[in-house]
């Protein structure tokens, strides 16, 4: 299993940028599928996007052509590049890991505004 510590979240206004990392810290942290979820309140956590130990990714509708999920092995961190940011998009991240697909492991959330 490993440990994971999410950062970079805070307020933009819409159509603004933000760039969540997450600092994973463990043994073969580079086999683990690593994902990002969000959660609104009262609201289930949702796939926002995964990439694999080689680097295929794949997100969900509503963030597609707007976010982009990457991963340096050397630095065992992903990112997030969310762009286009809309009020919709306000919610508490969480990165995930997993050895076959993400959420065997979580960070601790980092909460993304988006408001004008």
């Amino acid at each position: 299993q490993v440990s994971l510590v999410d950062s970079g979240g805070g307020l933009v206004q819409p159509g603004g940028s933000l760039r969540l990392s997450c600092a994973a810290s463990g043994n073969r942290v580079r086999f683990y599928v690593m994902g990002w979820y969000r959660q609104v309140p009262g609201k289930a956590r949702e796939l926002v996007a995964t990439i694999t130990e080689d680097g295929r990714t794949n997100y969900a509708d509503s963030v597609k052509d707007r976010y982009t999920i990457s991963r340096d092995h050397s630095k065992n961190t992903v990112y997030l590049q969310m762009d286009k940011l809309m009020p919709s998009d306000t919610a508490v991240y969480y990165c995930t890991a997993g050895t076959i697909y993400p959420g065997d492991s979580w960070g601790q959330g980092t909460q993304v505004t988006v408001s004008s």
